[in-house]
């Protein structure tokens, strides 16, 4: 009885030791406790095919998880967690065909260029290309569903942004 009660005191010590660097919340962010502000750069969209709500989509989904999800405050620029970049992909392809050739399903895919700068830790900045895509009914065209489709591709690309730059995965 003795020996588990020892050996639950020093688990215990040894998980609170391992909050010191770092603190760790519910939503997977690791922040270092001295990170106080992030800044995100307006995202333009370079790709050869433009969504005009696409570029104002991405930046402010991207403030919003960072808004959210941590205790960091936004500033205009140069926060201790800067991101900046740009849509350099924008494409519509097949993603299904049928036995007669004939399209069933096509897939949007955006692809999003960022720059991450993490002032506390140089070691963790990154240059990362990330991309997500969605499938739509090929009976659909794009400028039907792209209202629909942008948001939840952002939510993936965003959510990749974030565990890449807030989560160290």
């Amino acid at each position: 009885m003795l020996k588990k009660l020892i050996a639950g005191v020093a688990a215990l010590m040894l998980l609170t030791g391992c909050g010191v660097a770092i603190k760790y919340s519910l939503s997977g962010a690791s922040i270092p406790p001295d990170a106080k502000t992030f800044s995100v750069a307006y995202f333009p969209n370079n790709a050869t095919m433009v969504s005009p709500i696409l570029s104002a989509t991405l930046t402010d989904a991207l403030v919003d998880i960072f808004s959210r999800r941590t205790r960091l405050q936004q500033v205009e620029e140069g926060g201790d967690f800067a991101f900046e970049g740009e849509i350099t992909n924008y494409t519509s392809v097949t993603a299904s065909v049928s036995s007669d050739d004939y399209a069933l399903l096509n897939r949007l895919t955006i692809t999003v260029n960022v720059r991450f700068t993490n002032a506390i830790d140089e070691t963790m900045s990154f240059t990362k290309s990330f991309s997500a895509y969605e499938d739509y009914d090929s009976t659909q065209l794009l400028t039907e569903v792209e209202g629909t489709l942008i948001p939840e591709i952002v939510d993936k690309l965003v959510t990749d942004i974030f565990m890449a730059s807030a989560s160290n995965w």
